[in-house]
């Protein structure tokens, strides 16, 4: 399953998905991963979540992200929640043209058992159909 959190710059997204992040750690019982594309929250993420900022592996674009995603979801069948900060700024596109992207999260998500949680940098209104779907 694919969870949105949208809204315009500066208005709590990413301080959002931390707070869920945090809540849903207490009570999961599989593992939770925080990716991102910088270390300002890096403390703000609970010690039982594992922090991953992607420009230390160079992850650069949709389909390095997706991999990279992949990739996570394969090093262990245990995983729970995948939370991805920012990933206009991780793809350098912005959400309209991240259609195969989403459809690949959707998949992994399904396929694994796994929710994803996505912050995206727009208002309701200018979301494209494949991510309203998911608010």
């Amino acid at each position: 399953m694919i969870k949105i959190i949208y809204g315009p710059k500066g208005t709590g997204k990413t301080k959002q998905l931390i707070d869920k992040a945090n809540t849903a750690a207490r009570d999961a019982k599989g593992l939770s991963v925080f990716i991102t594309d910088n270390k300002r929250c890096m403390y703000d993420v609970s010690r039982e979540i594992r922090f991953i900022d992607v420009t230390d592996w160079n992850v650069a674009g949709e389909e390095a992200l997706c991999g990279f995603v992949k990739g996570v979801a394969a090093c262990n069948s245990d995983h729970e929640y995948i939370y991805v900060d920012g990933v206009s700024r991780i793809t350098g596109k912005p959400v309209s043209e991240l259609s195969a992207m989403f459809f690949m999260l959707d998949k992994i998500a399904q396929d694994n058992d796994i929710t994803i949680t996505i912050t995206c940098s727009c208002e309701e209104k200018d979301l494209p159909d494949f991510v309203k779907k998911y608010v």
